[in-house]
């Protein structure tokens, strides 16, 4: 009988501890800027009383529902929603890039992560490194001063969008001057960046960097190995960068949910992903959380628990075992605006998604953050979702 008791009692341990040891010590969500996704409002745009309205919304909206940490898009298309010196102001801010009009002349990212600092929340500063512009973004309408003006040979398009060359020395040169000066101004907390690096590629549409490469192969024979080393190369040089500035600030990354199919690689995950980091962005995160050249990875899982292509459950668990034994810290990347509009015939219209989980993450020791994507709709509440991360945030 006694023997029996203890097992129960060792049983119940085990139930509490999975319930209560998987802290989540960050809580964060994304603010877009591109697009005016999440702000400011397009209806705000070269309003800047407006703009400070809306982000005292979004910050006392999050911080009602425990969110301690916004993750702000500052560099959506090597511009400025801050006051920089290198760079344009975004048109995204002002209504025309490089000009304030009658808007009045501040500096949105001091001013916001002074608020956010008032509320005990902190601010990660979120840079695009490569992209100049969108789509549907008219290039003759970038800012007189533009770097892509006045350098023209530092860029390449591809499917209608400019990005830096990755494969120049002076892209990498000018990404860490933009984040010596950020860190170097304001009191941040991070440095992060997502899962734009080489662009998402388009049909059977080839990169146009094969004169880069043929000009500065860098020992390569394979355009593939010499991309991820681009990119590598940039990685390292952007951690070292904010490292030597403050001790205090990280630096993230959001990648894409896959590293690699187990299809192509027995160490990647039981996944089909018809896109991959290592294969097709050219952006070997493996590499960057085995050199410590990250503080944080948070991969961007926005599919749901049990799909087959992509599980939830099974990247979750995967992400775990690579920065197991590490110094980086694992943060899991959600997806509530996949709850909005949702159809009863689909996982994110039964229940919610958001809620089971978040009850996952709890058992897995080595996740320590959620975030979630991105702000806008996720206040908008869909499907209860601001009660549940409220609910969980008070345990």
């Amino acid at each position: 009988m006694a023997k029996l008791r203890n097992i129960v009692v060792l049983v119940l341990c085990s139930l509490f501890f999975v319930q209560t040891r998987a802290e989540i010590a960050f809580k964060g969500a994304w603010v877009a800027t591109v697009a005016n996704i999440d702000w400011p409002s397009a209806q705000a745009i070269g309003n800047t009383q407006a703009q400070q309205s809306e982000m005292l919304f979004i910050l006392d909206s999050l911080s009602a529902i425990g969110i301690n940490a916004i993750i702000l898009q500052v560099r959506p298309t090597a511009d400025a929603l801050y006051d920089s010196p290198y760079e344009p102001v975004s048109h995204w801010l002002t209504g025309t890039q490089g000009a304030w009009g009658e808007q009045i002349v501040w500096d949105p990212l001091d001013w916001t992560i002074e608020k956010a600092h008032e509320r005990g929340m902190e601010v990660h500063v979120w840079l695009n490194p490569y992209r100049v512009n969108l789509v549907t973004m008219d290039t003759s309408k970038l800012a007189p001063d533009h770097l892509m003006r006045q350098h023209p040979n530092w860029f390449w398009c591809y499917n209608k969008q400019w990005y830096f060359d990755p494969g120049l020395d002076i892209t990498r040169e000018w990404i860490c001057t933009i984040v010596h000066d950020i860190i170097e101004r304001y009191p941040i907390q991070a440095i992060h960046m997502d899962d734009y690096f080489y662009p998402y590629p388009v049909a059977k549409l080839p990169l146009p960097d094969e004169e880069t490469f043929a000009k500065y192969p860098r020992d390569f024979d394979n355009i593939q190995d010499w991309r991820r080393n681009n990119v590598n190369m940039a990685i390292e040089e952007i951690s070292a960068a904010v490292h030597e500035c403050r001790d205090d600030v990280e630096f993230g990354i959001s990648p894409f949910g896959v590293w690699r199919n187990a299809s192509v690689d027995s160490t990647g995950s039981a996944t089909q992903a018809g896109i991959t980091n290592y294969d097709d962005l050219y952006a070997d995160i493996r590499l960057w959380i085995q050199k410590g050249w990250i503080d944080y990875v948070l991969p961007q899982l926005y599919w749901e628990i049990g799909k087959k292509v992509a599980d939830y459950q099974t990247l979750a668990h995967w992400w775990a075992n690579e920065v197991r034994g590490t110094n980086c810290k694992l943060y899991i990347g959600m997806a509530p605006y996949r709850l909005e509009g949702a159809k009863h015939t689909t996982p994110w219209g039964q229940g919610n998604e958001i809620s089971r989980q978040m009850r996952l993450n709890r058992t897995i020791p080595e996740i320590s953050g959620e975030c979630f994507y991105s702000t806008r709709p996720l206040l908008r509440n869909p499907r209860g979702v601001c009660d549940t991360i409220a609910e969980f945030y008070k345990k």
